[in-house]
């Protein structure tokens, strides 16, 4: 594995794990990282009061020109297809919902974009 590819993997990680604190302290209650089925992932997935959230983490040094950028169609259909997976595995009867976090920063200082409901799907 190359330099760069592991420091984008530990940038990575350490944004997926700002981003799970900063959940935690909004009442969010994790229910998974990391879940995959096959090469489709979902970063994390949360309770947040009627919702079950499928969260995707974009972790940057800086702030990309359009937050629409960060996640392409391809990406939001694995995210898609990865969340069906899971309502099926786990019998989730509650609603939905397709957040993103964008953490801008590093060595855990990071300013934290939340976006819930960032994108639609009627999943169940």
């Amino acid at each position: 594995m190359r330099q760069d590819d592991e420091n984008t993997i530990e940038k990575g990680m350490a944004g997926e794990e700002a981003a799970v604190n900063f959940l935690v302290s909004k009442g969010l209650k994790i229910l998974d990282r990391n879940w995959r089925v096959g090469h489709k992932e979902v970063d994390i997935i949360a309770v947040d009061g009627q919702y079950v959230a499928f969260i995707e983490v974009k972790t940057r040094k800086t702030p990309p020109q359009r937050i629409e950028d960060l996640i392409s169609r391809t990406k939001m259909q694995n995210l898609l297809s990865a969340a069906s997976y899971y309502i099926k595995a786990k019998h989730i009867t509650q609603e939905c919902r397709f957040d993103v976090m964008v953490l801008i920063g590093s060595n855990g200082k990071y300013d934290i974009n939340f976006m819930p409901g960032a994108f639609r799907s009627y999943l169940r």
